[in-house]
Parts: C-alpha cells; structure tokens; sequence
C-alpha cells in the first residue's frame, strides 16, 4: 500500500463519503423514530401486506411484517434505499479511483514515481474499501442510537440480527465493488467504465427484481449477488449467514485481486 496516496486519496473523496454516511445515518434514525407510531397498527399492517399478491410483498421486503423494529427498517431501508445508495458509491468512486485517472492522465503521473502499479491499483481498492466501511459503520451506530435514543424495553429490537444485517450488507457491496473496481481497471475512458459498471449493478438489482415478482423467473435469482442479500430472511433467522458471508467475501477477494493484476500487466495509454 502507498500510504501516501492512500491519505490523499480520502482526503479527496472524504467529502462525498461523509454525505453519503450522514445521509444513510439520519434515514436510519427517522425509520427507528417512526416505528413506535407504527407498531401500534402492526396488525392491521400485516393484513394489509397480507392481501397483496406473494411477488409484490417479495419484491418490497414486506415478507417479514412490522413485529420488531429491525424488521420493519430490514423492508423500509435495507431492502431497497441502502441497496441503491451503495451501488451508486461502487460505481462511482471505483470509476473515479481508477479509470478516471487514466483518463485525465494522473494514472501516469502517480506511476512516474517510485512505485509500482500493483501499490497504486491496490491502494486505491483500500480506499474504496474504507468508504463502504465508514458508510455501513456509521449507518449500523445509527441503528444503535436510534434503539437508545428512541425505542424503549416494549418494542423489540434484536442487536445480533442488527449486526448480521449490516455484516452481509457490506459483503454484498465489497463484492459489488470488487467487480465495479474490476472493470474500472480494464477501462481507459472514464464515461465508457462508469457505463458498465452501472449496468452491471443496475442488472444484479433488475434481475433480484424480476425473480422476486415472477415465480416463472425465479431462476434468475442465481444470476445475481442480491440472491446472498435477503434483509427479512437474516432479521427472521433464516438465512445462512456464514456460507452467504464466505460467498460474498471470496467474489470480493477475487474481483479485486483479478483487478490489481490485470492493471499490473495492461498498455496504459500515453
């Protein structure tokens, strides 16, 4: 690692990290405000939920019910708005730390130093690492906060499931991130990488989509990385945390280990 660029680097995106940390933690915190008002009406929620068609319940992550607080924020947050703000990161900063480098041409200044590519490409799969660890960090001490700060000992709140919830979350994004970060390294125009890495985010979500809604589709659940991503089934207990988890951990590993070594040996353009 370049310690070096790996400063100066957050320093440059600290500002876009914290905004989106901030962001996730105060959409955290209003979801656990508003659960106290709506545990009052679970009942009649569950029915409601209840008399809609199976694919729109399994498309929204409704599956679970309002029973518990870390239920109802697994379907109101967890399911959709988190899934979103984490792709966008993925794609974005591993665009940015990578192929838009070598597009405006500060690829070749950083590799004019004593250094080797596979510490630049490295420290720069680090940086994004650390941005998704500050975002699920913050976004899980929110949780935390919200349960002490607006949740008394008569709403049940499950710190264990919680952690497990945030601990696959940021698997399933440091695995979508090894892939964005994977293209971004085969990439030497910036627009061209932040297409396809969008796509493919955008494809693993349409996919998890369609195989929730359509039991007809439901094959197209192993075409996605959203299959090892089941909010209500990880907050219910019946999800199997340690192989999703060594799943997810071992496409991340992969993704940007193939990353940084085809980096190491690709004609950069002068």
């Amino acid at each position: 690692m370049n310690v070096s660029l790996y400063k100066q680097m957050l320093k440059v995106n600290a500002k876009g990290i914290m905004n989106y940390a901030v962001g996730s933690a105060f959409y955290m915190l209003l979801m656990i405000w508003l659960y106290p008002g709506i545990a009052d009406h679970t009942g009649a929620l569950d029915d409601l939920v209840q008399s809609m068609p199976q694919g729109v319940t399994n498309a929204f992550n409704l599956t679970t019910g309002f029973q518990s607080a870390e239920s109802f924020i697994s379907g109101e947050y967890y399911g959709l708005i988190l899934v979103l703000i984490l792709s966008i990161v993925c794609v974005q900063m591993s665009t940015r730390l990578m192929a838009g480098m070598v597009d405006r041409g500060s690829m070749a200044y950083l590799l004019s130093a004593p250094t080797t590519r596979s510490r630049v490409s490295g420290t720069q799969a680090l940086v994004l690492v650390t941005a998704l660890a500050v975002i699920m960090g913050v976004t899980t001490l929110a949780g935390f906060l919200g349960n002490a700060w607006f949740l008394s000992s008569e709403y049940a709140f499950d710190s264990g499931r919680f952690l497990q919830l945030n601990l696959i979350a940021f698997l399933l994004f440091f695995a979508v991130g090894g892939l964005t970060f994977l293209v971004s390294c085969l990439a030497n125009d910036e627009k061209k990488a932040l297409g396809i890495a969008g796509l493919i985010a955008f494809e693993f979500f349409s996919l998890d989509l369609l195989a929730k809604i359509s039991t007809s589709l439901d094959w197209l659940k192993y075409a996605t990385l959203l299959t090892l991503y089941r909010p209500g089934e990880i907050v219910g207990g019946q999800a199997d945390i340690i192989v999703n988890a060594i799943v997810l951990l071992a496409v991340g590993l992969a993704s940007f280990g193939l990353g940084i070594a085809l980096f190491k040996r690709r004609d950069l353009p002068l």
